[in-house]
């Protein structure tokens, strides 16, 4: 009685939705053998693609056939056995050898005579062409998919694949603290280790619902998709999907990126929060150690003898800092009137904005006719690929700039706009940065509003930054530097016509009436 090899496999990005699954294929093979009174010696299963050859349990089985412990296979369909030409050529081979003495198929007949043979290899031919067939086809959606600036592709974290339509869609729950994940990169206050173990507590997870790890957060760092670009076998497109970040963003933070990798510093035993923020009055910067269970700011002694030898304790300097923040804090009743206020100008504005982006519109279209010649040059073979995805990177980034000019105009009007409302958002992060124990996040704040930090003598002095010079000139802020004159009221003003003056606060007595 002939022994036989049962062999079932599928693959599992497998094209063909009317293969049988592995355990509809065990099943049916099973009920088939039974009926025909075949013995089994083993059951081979395998989850592979047969495009190409270097399947291990399919090689197996014919190395132990070719040892004389099987005489034939029974499969569902001669395509489960081959569908390139190296393993169909095996089958046939031993079959003209005589090792394989039988194949038995419940959806096609085959018996060892020359006509048979000759319609197994027919069979194997039409597996191929299928597979070839579909690759084709898949090839040509690609670049159709392409030329409409779709990524053929799963969509990476923060985005959703929308298989009705065949688009790529922003998560809605996701997509926020991806936008996040990259502005507080390039803050440069967190690490990769540090964003990861963040965004693992919020709760931002990968496409498998599963947690995020460093390498992913690194990959996504440097993916241009997120602001509207994405590669696709070494070549730059732009995408018709919706951007989290605009392209600076994504370039500043590639630049902290590079910058990080080139100053790499070896880890320090202790992770002291302020260390690298101030300089002392000589120059020299300030340092930390840890005495007694307590934590200590120095100057480094790097530029000689220096005046201030004073150790100053990091409590001390937590609290300066409360006590800037503090003074700071407005109502919030005010702040949203302001934010509010700004949203009736904004929409004044872009009405006014949208004559002046037609004008950079034009410049896309002369793009856009240049990229059409390049490509036909390359067709033509006038042009080598290297030289073409090159140019067409330049190209394409040059619109990619000149679209997010058109929307910043759009979107924010006159410049005034966004760094006032920037300006009034910081002003109601005042109150949480003020009460904190968060140290790093009390340092990023502080690197929002001022620059030059200063330790004199154990006290703390800085230059605000921008806005916060004009809060600066109220007599409150005694200890900022740059302060003119004193000045009971905080002002905001267009250009053109009026200001805005702030209502006492009664929840903070000591800013006063304005």
């Amino acid at each position: 009685m002939a022994k036989y090899f049962l062999y079932v496999r599928k693959s599992t990005d497998e094209e063909d939705r009317q293969v049988l699954s592995i355990e509809a294929q065990l099943a049916e093979l099973r009920e088939f053998a039974k009926a025909e009174k075949l013995e089994i010696v083993d059951s081979l299963c395998e989850s592979k693609t047969a495009k190409e050859p270097g399947r291990m349990k399919f090689n197996e089985m014919l190395d132990r056939i070719e040892h004389g412990q099987a005489d034939g296979i029974i499969a569902w369909h001669p395509d489960r056995l081959a569908r390139n030409s190296i393993d169909g050529g095996k089958i046939i081979y031993l079959v003209d050898t005589e090792k394989i003495k039988s194949l038995k198929f419940p959806t096609f007949w085959f018996d060892d005579t020359p006509q048979e043979k000759f319609m197994l290899n027919i069979a194997f031919g039409q597996s191929k062409y299928f597979i070839d067939n579909l690759s084709e086809n898949v090839k040509r959606g690609n670049r159709q998919k392409l030329r409409r600036g779709e990524y053929p592709g799963e969509a990476p974290t923060g985005y959703i694949n929308n298989l009705k339509i065949h688009t790529i869609n922003l998560d809605p729950t996701k997509h926020k603290m991806v936008k996040k994940l990259f502005e507080l990169y390039v803050s440069g206050e967190y690490t990769l280790e540090c964003l990861t173990a963040k965004f693992n507590a919020l709760g931002l997870t990968n496409q498998r619902n599963k947690p995020l790890e460093l390498n992913l957060i690194h990959r996504m760092l440097k993916n241009p998709f997120y602001c509207g670009l994405f590669r696709f076998k070494g070549e730059i497109y732009q995408g018709t999907h919706e951007p989290i970040i605009t392209k600076s963003l994504f370039e500043k933070v590639q630049e902290v990126m590079a910058k990080r990798g080139k100053n790499h510093q070896k880890k320090t035993k202790h992770n002291f929060a302020f260390t690298g923020l101030m300089k002392c009055t000589c120059g020299a910067s300030i340092t930390a150690e840890l005495q007694k269970s307590y934590i200590y700011y120095r100057y480094t002694k790097k530029k000689g003898p220096c005046d201030s030898k004073k150790y100053t304790r990091e409590e001390s300097l937590v609290s300066q800092f409360r006590n800037i923040f503090k003074k700071a804090i407005m109502s919030d009743n005010w702040l949203d009137k302001m934010l509010l206020k700004l949203d009736e100008e904004q929409k004044q504005e872009m009405q006014s904005s949208s004559e002046f982006a037609d004008s950079f519109k034009k410049e896309i279209s002369l793009i856009d006719n240049k990229l059409d010649k390049l490509l036909d040059f390359h067709i033509e073979g006038t042009i080598e690929k290297d030289s073409y995805v090159k140019k067409k990177g330049q190209f394409i980034n040059q619109k990619m700039e000149i679209d997010e000019k058109i929307k910043e105009i759009k979107s924010k009007g006159n410049n005034w706009l966004e760094p006032m409302r920037d300006f009034i958002l910081l002003l109601k992060q005042t109150k949480k940065a003020a009460f904190s124990d968060n140290l790093m996040e009390m340092r990023a704040f502080l690197k929002k509003i001022g620059s030059n930090f200063i330790l004199k003598d154990k006290k703390f002095e800085f230059l605000a930054k921008n806005e916060w010079e004009i809060v600066a000139q109220n007599a409150r802020f005694s200890n900022w530097q740059g302060w003119r004159e004193s000045n009971p009221r905080l002002r905001f003003w267009r250009p053109t016509s009026y200001h805005w003056t702030t209502p006492p606060d009664e929840s903070h007595p000591e800013l006063g009436s304005g």
